[in-house]
C-alpha cells in the first residue's frame, strides 16, 4: 500500500525521516517529495507549507501524482478546549475552516455551495489510532479541529471560533487537505500535537514547543503505520 505522510512544516517531518533509511528525495511542481519503505509499506513524505492553499495543493499531488491510498497529517496545532495541555494529543473526527465567511449571502460560518461546513476523517483510520494509543498509554483524544490562514493568539478570536464551530483545536491547513481527500474519496487521518494555547501567548509557546510535539506526532504515526 501506498500512504502519504503530510506536514505543514518541514520541523513537522523531520523527526520522521530521521527514523527512515533507503530515502528518495524527488522534486516536484515546487516541492520535494520523499520515498521511504516501512513495514511492506511505501511512504511518501512531503511538508506542504503554511497555509490551505499550499496544504491543499500538496495534497492533491500526493493523490493525483503519487497515487497514494490513505494519508496521515501529522503536526501541531494550537488548543481551544481549556481541557487541552501543550504536549496532548489529539485526532481529528471532523475538519471545518473557520476563515470562510459567505454569510453576506445568508449562508453558515465555513460554507461555501456545493460544499460543507465540516469534512470528515475515515473512521478505520481512527481506530488503528485508538487501538495504538491505548497499547501505548496514550491519552488520545478526539477533537473538532478549525483551519484557517491565521495563526490565532487571540483569546476573543479563540473563542468565537469555539463558540461557532464547536471547535477543541485550531490549526492552518487541516481542512483544506480534508477538502481534497473528499473530492478524490482518499481516507484521512488527522492527528495534532497542541503546541499552544491560541492566547496571547501563543507565538512563544509556539516556538518553544514546536519542536517537542513534532517528535511526538512522528513516533505515534510511526506505530501507525505498523499497525495497518
Amino acid at each position: 500500500m501506498t500512504i502519504g505522510i503530510l506536514g505543514a512544516m518541514r520541523e513537522e517531518i523531520t523527526p520522521l525521516l530521521a527514523k527512515l533509511s533507503n530515502i528518495e528525495e524527488i522534486n516536484y511542481a515546487g516541492n520535494t517529495y520523499y520515498k521511504a519503505e516501512l513495514s511492506n509499506h511505501n511512504l511518501v513524505i512531503a511538508y506542504s507549507k503554511i497555509g490551505k492553499v499550499n496544504s491543499a495543493i500538496t495534497a492533491s499531488v500526493l493523490c493525483e501524482h503519487f497515487k497514494i491510498q490513505k494519508l496521515i497529517f501529522s503536526g501541531v496545532a494550537g488548543g481551544i478546549d481549556e481541557d487541552l495541555n501543550i504536549g496532548d494529543l489529539v485526532y481529528a473526527t471532523k475538519l471545518l475552516q473557520h476563515d470562510l465567511d459567505l454569510s453576506a449571502f445568508g449562508h453558515p460560518y465555513g460554507f461555501v455551495p456545493e460544499s460543507k461546513v465540516f469534512f470528515e476523517t475515515d473512521s478505520k483510520l481512527c481506530e488503528i489510532a485508538i487501538k495504538v494509543a491505548k497499547n501505548n498509554n496514550i491519552d488520545l483524544k478526539p477533537a473538532i479541529i478549525a483551519s484557517g490562514d491565521q495563526f490565532i493568539a487571540s483569546n476573543e478570536k479563540k473563542n468565537w471560533i469555539k463558540d461557532t464551530f464547536k471547535a477543541n483545536a485550531i490549526e492552518m491547513e487541516g481542512a483544506s487537505v480534508a477538502n481534497v481527500c473528499s473530492h478524490f474519496d482518499l481516507p484521512l487521518f488527522v492527528l495534532r500535537a497542541i503546541s499552544d494555547s491560541a492566547n496571547d501567548s501563543a507565538d512563544m509557546d509556539f516556538d518553544k514547543f514546536l519542536e517537542t510535539s513534532a517528535k511526538v506526532s512522528a513516533e505515534f504515526v510511526i506505530n501507525m503505520i505498523k499497525e495497518i
